[in-house]
């Protein structure tokens, strides 16, 4: 044992080679490390007497486990940061490693200690997980919610699927050749026939490669979010590809059709099926877009499905434009059926104010006079009107993942005043469906809503695990699990609780000990959300801090948000995303979210969570020869 020289040299002869060695260490000084010790056992100790109650209603595969995390938030109520110095200038366990097997690491230090003290042989007691039992209890437990890992990498990857998945099985399948290790599909979007076709080709992909994948689908929970917005006009923008100059070289390819295909790159024009059948390959159509400028489309080929074209210049297309097979515009129109609206968000600044009302009315940006004063501010809908009677004046709320700031100035029953006190240069837009944080607001929004507990009657015939998003209290688990009692899977599903919020965090202990009612279950880490409510200068800490949480419990965790976002959207990986990347090899699964270039980098993080594999076992650092590239 470093520091110690030989145990065999006895208890004495080890305090006098400390003694010899550096004054410091002082019998006196080893009996208050000792009593330090003693002290935070008699607090765990008592911690588990405390939550009794709790502890027996754990599954039985949980529950040396939950005893586990109850000894190790006892010793992390103090700070013990002056022990673990001593403890490590001794060459002994400073416990910061101690997280899956907390009170027999006590123990052993605690024999230890105590034998100097004595001039005793080290008596060592067994209490708890040993190091051994700890690690393999995770892997476990990993291996039931998540499904076996990939060869070469312990760490899972969860990859979120796009709404097209549902009519795209070639994709599916592609998911999983690359690394798939879990399928996650969102209930908040699509519905109930797409998520059965998405789990179907996930069940297809899965037994055709003989690769196991899970399927999780999230419930919506309470997000709050912003209502919609008046509607602008129906017109599309159609823009060709251009060089540095604005010269066309390359025309866009356009889809002309009753409805859109299934590939969402080539843009779609609606026309009816009775327009389709009077077009032939090697038509040109004549028409004046928006703006008046005379344009023309090719037509490249037809088929009963629809026809291909290139337009070579931009055009602003409208619903109800005509197109016309001549160029005098005198023969019957081809009309251009209805095109998706375009947006119009709310555009705030610095200094405007907004007000949040119920969504029964459509929001709509400031409202100005020909002079240009203000005659009526920006409105806009909010999804959870109750939360208007739950805050304070002077709380702050951010839209949109914290990209526009505000302070609540009034607080009424009709819905808040706030004042804009932050946005990116320029201004940001405020968009329909985007998300609203409260920080310090003590809001009763529960987990489990309406909507998800009839999402819940489809989700369990599909899923393998369930999401409960915006897990707040205790209560909100218990609340799913009388729901999975009433649907009689209880024991057929997996759970994984997403702490997105402040007040989840502050309550992990009770809701991860209701949790664990139930098995398998594991924990998401929502950085997004966590960092708006958390403040992002806290960030950081709050995610170490729920890692050794669900370590301590012996809980799978997925590391989640914004993982190589960059790369999935856009094909081209940041050097920041690619470090984060790196880190989240320390958690069970990480997840990534849909994009164009999402094969990608699934490839990527793959081989990332490979090479990292013999550097890192959960939080403890490895040290595998070094070598030249």
């Amino acid at each position: 044992m470093p520091g110690f020289g030989r145990l065999s040299s006895g208890p004495e002869a080890l305090l006098k080679i400390l003694d010899s060695r550096n004054m410091y260490w002082k019998k006196e000084k080893i009996e208050s490390m000792l009593a330090q010790v003693e002290e935070i056992i008699s607090r765990a100790l008592a911690a588990k007497e405390l939550y009794r109650p709790m502890l027996e209603k754990v599954h039985p595969n949980s529950q040396a486990a939950a005893r586990n995390l109850i000894y190790y938030r006892a010793m992390r109520q103090q700070d013990i940061r002056n022990l673990q110095k001593q403890l490590g200038r001794m060459g002994l366990s400073r416990l910061a490693k101690a997280e899956s097997h907390v009170l027999s690491s006590l123990y052993i230090t605690r024999s230890i200690l105590s034998s100097i003290v004595k001039d005793e042989a080290v008596q060592f007691q067994r209490a708890g997980l040993s190091i051994r039992k700890g690690n393999r209890l995770l892997k476990t437990n990993a291996k039931a919610l998540l499904g076996p890992r990939s060869k070469g990498r312990r760490t899972r990857i969860m990859v979120t699927l796009p709404s097209v998945a549902a009519n795209d099985y070639q994709l599916v399948k592609s998911l999983l050749e690359k690394g798939m290790n879990c399928a996650r599909i969102n209930c908040a979007h699509d519905g109930p026939e797409e998520w059965e076709q998405m789990a179907a080709h996930v069940r297809k992909a899965s037994e055709e490669l003989k690769r196991s994948c899970k399927i999780a689908m999230d419930l919506g929970g309470p997000k709050v979010r912003t209502g919609p917005l008046v509607e602008g006009p129906r017109i599309r923008k159609y823009r060709p590809i251009k060089d540095n100059r604005g010269q066309v070289i390359q025309p866009l390819e356009v889809r002309l059709a009753p409805y859109e295909g299934d590939d969402p790159s080539i843009p779609h024009i609606p026309i009816s099926a009775s327009d389709l059948s009077r077009l032939s390959e090697g038509q040109t159509l004549y028409f004046r877009d928006t703006r008046h400028k005379k344009r023309q489309l090719e037509i490249l080929s037809v088929d009963e499905e629809g026809a291909r074209g290139h337009l070579f210049k931009t055009t602003y297309l409208e619903t109800g434009i005509s197109l016309f097979t001549n160029k005098k515009y005198s023969k019957k129109p081809i009309k251009v059926g209805a095109l998706p609206c375009q947006e119009a968000p709310i555009l705030l600044k610095a200094g405007d104010e907004l007000f949040l009302h119920d969504v029964s009315s459509k929001g709509q940006p400031a409202q100005y006079d020909k002079k240009g004063d203000l005659i009526e501010i920006a409105h806009i809908g909010c999804t959870a009107s109750e939360l208007f009677t739950q805050v304070e004046v002077g709380e702050p709320i951010l839209f949109d993942d914290g990209q526009i700031e505000g302070e609540i100035l009034e607080a009424t029953e009709e819905g808040l005043k706030i004042k804009i006190v932050h946005t990116k240069e320029g201004g940001g837009k405020l968009k329909p469906d985007k998300g609203i944080n409260l920080p310090e607001s003590k809001l009763t929004i529960r987990g489990l809503t309406q909507k998800d507990k009839g999402d819940l009657d489809y989700l369990v015939k599909y899923a393998d695990v369930v999401n409960l998003s915006f897990v707040n209290s205790a209560q909100d688990v218990q609340d799913l699990i009388n729901e999975l009692d009433r649907l009689g899977v209880r024991d057929e599903m997996g759970v994984i609780l997403k702490i997105e919020t402040q007040q989840g965090f502050n309550n992990l202990l009770e809701i991860l000990l209701t949790a664990m009612q139930l098995y398998p279950v594991g924990v998401m880490i929502a950085r997004g959300d966590l960092a708006i409510e958390c403040g992002w200068e806290n960030i950081g800490r709050v995610q170490e801090e729920i890692l050794s949480l669900c370590q301590s419990a012996h809980l799978p965790d997925i590391w989640a948000t914004q993982v190589l976002e960059n790369l999935a959207k856009r094909g081209i990986p940041s050097r920041a995303e690619i470090t984060d990347a790196v880190m989240a090899q320390r958690a069970e699964c990480v997840m990534l979210n849909k994009g164009d270039y999402i094969l990608s980098a699934i490839e990527l993080l793959g081989s990332i969570l490979k090479d990292m594999e013999p550097y890192q076992e959960k939080n403890a650092p490895m040290l595998p020869a070094m070598k030249a590239f």
